[in-house]
């Protein structure tokens, strides 16, 4: 053999590692993706990349769901590691995990740990685990924390409508992680960059003086509070990226609904909570009292919009709870919530993603909602009522011993009835062919919105808190101070926000579906036997077919 001349094999193994280094340093310089799965689950939506994209430090994951697990949550498990994998291809900088399990704290730290794991709206559930013939139950914390060097937060992972079994449950969980962990980690990594605008000056603060929404929307968006009267001109709203309109006590004149119905003209977005009857709960004990039509002007423009709310209340029987005094012990009241169908648990979701994977939302106080013609709109409502509901026209009688009756069931005939409608295209507005009001510049005026969006539902309450009975504080939207019960009206107005601002942004991945495939339960225990026989013995008898094909070959070869 001559010097420096390559064997064939030597110069095949060349070839093969050259092959390799060269498609190595190919992916490195291009480096791409392919996910050849049915549903795209490890595609991102395009928003979420541009805010990993925007990365200007390494993220940290904190997963709380850890330890023993069965099936379906270490399903959610690893999904969350698959999910946090998948975020690290797109970020410029590590995106790291790692597991702790809170119960497992030092106790000088696991109480305060808990405690801030709830204000995150991460609470405790209870697993059911069978183990050893027998079950046994552990709480489990179903959520991440996501930190970076200067801020925290944290994210809820187990979501579900009420009335979902497990799997359905945990499969719309899997679908909603990429909306969870890239909302977290936005909320840590970005500039507020919109302005939420609150409308006073109307008896509209009354209650909780806005905190609720404060509290829900500060995370990401600046909130403030408008004189509305103060207000000259249209464009005097322009930095503001929505108004909200909740509960005027007041009728507002022609000029400021021109304002706000030029603000959506002009490309704005308005989520309106309005009443239709005026009561005072106060008046509610003995004899009772008795809600009035309320008068706030804002019908008019509504039923331009595609929307009437009609005069009168909903009662249904998937009913909340009002705390009543029962009488004294003592010095002391005897506080007792008995059932109140005004209050409306409302658990029926439609497929959006304002409302995708909610749990109930509590309406108090909340009248019927019709949609009128209103050409260019697309109304969608969002939350419906249960199948036992009844309307009760004006004037209705609030009086809390009628607590203390049997309802009757005949007279809950309705149904499914609309509780938040979602209108959405190109609206015409209120003074379209009438006479615009003193004072405003004709100039400006415009008749058809760009594609604008407004939120309605029939109650003021919707986004307004609770006060506590401890310090009389208002406490987070949802929250029922008496019977420690977490609606989830603050996620709703999140949700709205967040899709009213960037429909096509981060909210588009919580239309994300991944199909359940479960087994055949029927076909399992018909063929259990087969397919048993078959995984055990089909590769034995396959492999010792291959060794006597081998022995055979061998034999002949060499005989």
């Amino acid at each position: 053999m001559k010097k420096g001349k390559l064997s064939p094999q030597s110069k095949k193994l060349l070839l093969l590692f050259g092959s390799i280094l060269l498609i190595w340093a190919f992916v490195k310089i291009f480096p791409f993706r392919l996910d050849l799965t049915e549903e795209k689950r490890f595609s991102l939506h395009p928003s979420s990349i541009a805010v990993l994209e925007a990365l200007q430090e390494p993220v940290e994951v904190e997963i709380l769901l850890t330890g023993q697990l069965p099936g379906g949550m270490r399903r959610l498990q690893r999904s969350i590691e698959e999910t946090i994998r998948t975020f690290n291809a797109y970020s410029p900088y590590k995106i790291s995990f790692y597991y702790e399990d809170p119960l497992n704290l030092p106790a000088d730290i696991r109480e305060d740990y808990i405690v801030g794991l709830a204000e995150y709206g991460i609470n405790p559930t209870n697993l059911f685990i069978t183990e050893d013939g027998g079950q046994k139950t552990r709480l489990i914390f179903p959520g991440v924390v996501v930190r970076n060097e200067a801020y925290e937060t944290g994210a809820l992972l187990l979501q579900g409508e009420r009335g979902m079994g497990p799997d359905e449950k945990l499969n719309l969980s899997i679908e909603n992680l990429e909306y969870e962990l890239i909302q977290a980690i936005r909320k840590i990594s970005t500039e507020k960059v919109f302005s939420i605008g609150m409308t006073i000056g109307k008896g509209e603060m009354e209650e909780d003086d806005g905190f609720g929404v404060v509290e829900a929307l500060v995370d990401l968006h600046e909130v403030f509070k408008i004189p509305l009267e103060q207000a000259s001109k249209p464009e005097d709203l322009d930095p503001f990226d929505i108004i909200i309109v909740a509960g005027p006590k007041e009728s507002f004149s022609d000029k400021e609904i021109y304002i706000l119905d030029q603000y959506l003209m002009k490309g704005g977005k308005l989520i309106i909570l309005v009443d239709a009857l005026d009561y005072d709960m106060a008046k509610a004990g003995g004899d009772g009292t008795v809600a009035l039509p309320l008068e706030h002007g804002l019908d008019q423009l509504l039923f331009r919009y595609g929307i009437r709310i009609n005069r009168d209340f909903i009662q249904d029987l998937n009913f909340g709870y009002h705390p009543v005094v029962a009488g004294y012990f003592g010095d002391e009241e005897q506080i007792i919530p008995l059932p109140w169908p005004f209050y409306i648990a409302a658990g029926r979701m439609a497929s959006h993603p304002i409302t995708k994977g909610l749990d109930q939302v509590m309406f108090r106080f909340s009248s019927s909602l019709d949609t009128v013609k209103a050409d260019g709109v697309v109304k969608t409502p969002l939350i419906f009522g249960s199948e036992y509901s009844r309307k009760l026209t004006a004037p209705v009688r609030i009086a809390f011993e009628d607590m203390a009756k049997e309802p009757d069931m005949e007279a809950f005939g309705l149904s499914n009835l609309p509780l938040l409608y979602l209108l959405e295209g190109r609206f015409n507005s209120l003074f379209r062919n009438r006479f615009l009001p003193d004072g405003v510049d004709r100039s400006t005026y415009q008749e058809i919105s760009e594609d604008g969006k407004v939120l309605v539902a029939a109650t003021s309450k919707l986004f307004k808190s609770q006060k506590s009975f401890m310090d009389g504080n208002p406490l987070p939207i949802g929250e029922d101070p008496f019977n420690n019960t977490q609606y989830a009206n603050r996620q709703l107005l999140q949700n709205a926000v967040n899709y009213l601002l960037e429909p096509d942004g981060i909210m588009a991945t919580r239309t994300k579906t991944l199909q359940i495939r479960p087994l055949n339960k029927l076909k399992v225990r018909e063929e259990k036997v087969k397919w048993q026989l078959i995984n055990t013995i089909a590769p034995v008898t396959f492999f010792i077919f291959l060794g006597l094909l081998w022995a055979y070959f061998r034999k002949k070869r060499f005989s």
